[in-house]
């Protein structure tokens, strides 16, 4: 919008470049509202777009910071030549590290995490043991977890040998839920496929696949 200025009385701070002397460019106040009533409309239209795409990223990034303890969790193992106890209390939406039970009063370098509240986790545990020695091991997993108090029913446990190997009752998956408007965000840490680490699922398989 251009407004004519009077021969004579130049405008204020000079001329618009390109402008023809004596005009002044500016908006009036209807052409603001119009463009703030379009802008209005744009975020309206794209809220939800943005608000799936920001809970997605919790999801995420939950699992990610999960994934990277268990790396660390095999890091400390191997190198402390301790086994390791990443547990996950699903009914507190906690989880943390600790090395497993030994005559110390505590773990120095014990972590524990609070997950997002709006998102939960779901454990798929270990499959059912099949062999003398995975009945052995699940014994000896047993006894280990008693010892550290993982007696409760919504707490898991993934054990991390000296060699930093999963034990054979860590969990095969764990799922980190969102709830949201149109269904859920679900992004899964799982076990390799040749059982010696975690890694993240992009996407999930369904169980014929499985």
């Amino acid at each position: 919008m251009c407004r004519w200025n009077p021969p004579g009385k130049p405008a204020p701070g000079g001329t618009a470049p390109g402008l023809p002397v004596g005009w002044l460019a500016g908006f009036t106040l209807i052409e603001l509202i119009l463009v703030m009533a379009v802008l209005a409309t744009v975020l309206a239209v794209a809220a939800p777009s943005l608000s799936r795409f920001f809970q997605g990223r919790k999801v995420e990034e939950e699992a990610m910071r999960f994934l990277a303890l268990t790396r660390y969790a095999q890091s400390r193992a191997v190198a402390e030549g301790v086994p390791m106890l990443l547990w996950i209390d699903t009914g507190a939406g906690r989880y943390g590290l600790q090395a497993e039970w030994t005559w110390q009063e505590a773990d120095p370098r014990a972590l524990e995490y609070a997950m997002d509240p709006s998102v939960r986790a779901e454990v798929e545990p270990a499959a059912v043991t099949r062999s003398p020695a995975d009945l052995s091991a699940a014994a000896w997993a047993q006894v280990f977890r008693t010892l550290e108090g993982q007696t409760t029913p919504d707490r898991y446990v993934l054990r991390f040998t000296p060699d930093g190997l999963p034990g054979p009752l860590s969990p095969e998956r764990i799922r980190f839920v969102q709830e949201t408007d149109t269904g859920e965000t679900v992004a899964v840490v799982r076990r390799n496929r040749n059982r010696l680490a975690y890694e993240l699922e992009t996407y999930e398989v369904p169980d014929a696949q499985r």
